[in-house]
């Protein structure tokens, strides 16, 4: 997958996230360092890239409608987490590759806790025996 980390991420993410095989760009190494999110939403739908943010403004799908982009991933961490406690966070939901691949689309919630899917995921049937 394609993604767009915001400014409130790790730069460190960037290769978290090559090493498990997508292209990520971090916006610190764009023009869009300074951009107001409405720049950066429309850089990343540009791109096809999903954006990963702490930003909880990006999960008003009003603003942000996730049917209309490549999805959104956001954190919801305590403010004093660091870069390596966020980076545990995101590898742990990128060992879950077939919910990574089901981002395009959806705002997706991820806490320490939980995943979260907006609109929820429908579930596939189950093969009968």
């Amino acid at each position: 997958m394609r993604f767009l980390l915001d400014a409130n991420m790790p730069r460190s993410a960037t290769d978290l996230l090559a090493r498990a095989g997508h292209d990520a760009v971090h916006v610190a190494s764009t023009l869009l360092k300074d951009a107001a999110d409405d720049r950066i939403a429309d850089h990343a739908r540009f791109e096809s890239r999903a954006i990963i943010t702490r930003d909880l403004d990006f999960a008003d799908v009003r603003r942000y409608p996730p049917d209309d982009s490549a999805g959104f991933l956001v954190l919801r961490v305590p403010d004093s987490w660091i870069a390596t406690e966020i980076n545990d966070l995101l590898a742990r939901f990128l060992r879950m590759g077939d919910l990574v691949e089901r981002i395009p689309g959806h705002l997706v919630i991820l806490d320490p806790r939980q995943v979260r899917f907006r609109p929820a995921l429908e579930m596939e049937p189950k093969a009968d025996d």
